[in-house]
């Protein structure tokens, strides 16, 4: 709402005040501006939240690739038995519940990136469209 109102400083109080056609012209005009602002508000905040789902995906993408590394270990040191040390049956499990540790830790920071991109609504946009309808009322009662 940049426009201020400008009165005639000459005449009688009938023509200094602004016709009825003028104000809602004015007031139309000050609504369109407000909805394309908000909405640019509301396109830059979803591209953010974008990103941040954009980088859990690829983490957790990245987790379950683990996690296939570790079923591939796990069935190649099944086959060929990797140690005498210890039972071939231990050093597969040992082996193997160290990458799906891993794939956990991986999956789990990919969910707290994708939960910090939630919930996928504007809030920023909706705050401000708020704000401005209050702000609206406000004026509309005096």
């Amino acid at each position: 709402m940049s426009q201020t109102s400008q009165v005639n400083t000459g005449g009688d109080a009938a023509a200094q005040e602004r016709s009825t056609g003028e104000l809602v012209q004015q007031m139309t005009a000050q609504v369109s501006t407000l909805v394309r602002d908000e909405l640019k508000l509301a396109q830059v905040e979803m591209a953010g939240k974008g990103k941040q789902a954009g980088l859990g995906a690829g983490m957790l993408g990245g987790g379950g690739l683990i996690a296939l590394y570790g079923v591939g270990c796990l069935i190649a040191c099944a086959i060929i038995g990797l140690s005498h040390v210890v039972q071939p049956w231990l050093a597969v499990l040992i082996v193997g519940v160290a990458l799906l540790a891993v794939a956990g830790v991986a999956a789990l920071m990919g969910k707290g990136r994708i939960q910090q991109a939630a919930p996928p609504v504007p809030t920023e946009a909706v705050d401000s469209v708020k704000t401005d309808v209050e702000e609206i009322r406000g004026r509309a009662r005096r």
